[in-house]
């Protein structure tokens, strides 16, 4: 998180609506570690990564969603490092996202605000 809170303190400073991802679970060989997040804001621009590119692209769209609807969202993604190889990943694990849209006109935006 800490490598985009200056771009997302600028987007609070903006007035923008964002969603943000962050890995909070990470089990065997996981691509990043806990913390690693990607934003994704209502013009559709991403900063950040939580796979290496891995599941950006569903992680990308589960952000949108959030913007559209309001909701948080927790979800899971990974392959056991067998299965991971099998199929070609270059990684295995499991990693945890929570995704959490942080809108102008939510009344918790400045707690927000203050966390980034």
């Amino acid at each position: 998180m800490l490598d985009i809170a200056e771009n997302l303190n600028r987007w609070v400073e903006q007035g923008r609506d964002f969603a943000v991802a962050t890995v909070v679970a990470v089990g065997g060989s996981a691509p990043r570690r806990l913390g690693a997040a990607l934003a994704v804001d209502a013009d559709g621009t991403a900063i950040g990564s939580v796979s290496g590119g891995c599941v950006e692209g569903a992680v990308y769209e589960l952000c949108r969603q959030a913007l559209a609807d309001g909701e948080s969202v927790l979800e899971r993604f990974g392959f056991s490092d067998e299965d991971a190889f099998a199929v070609g990943l270059p990684c295995g694990g499991v990693s945890d996202i929570l995704v959490t849209p942080v809108r102008a006109a939510d009344a918790g935006r400045p707690v927000r605000a203050d966390a980034v």
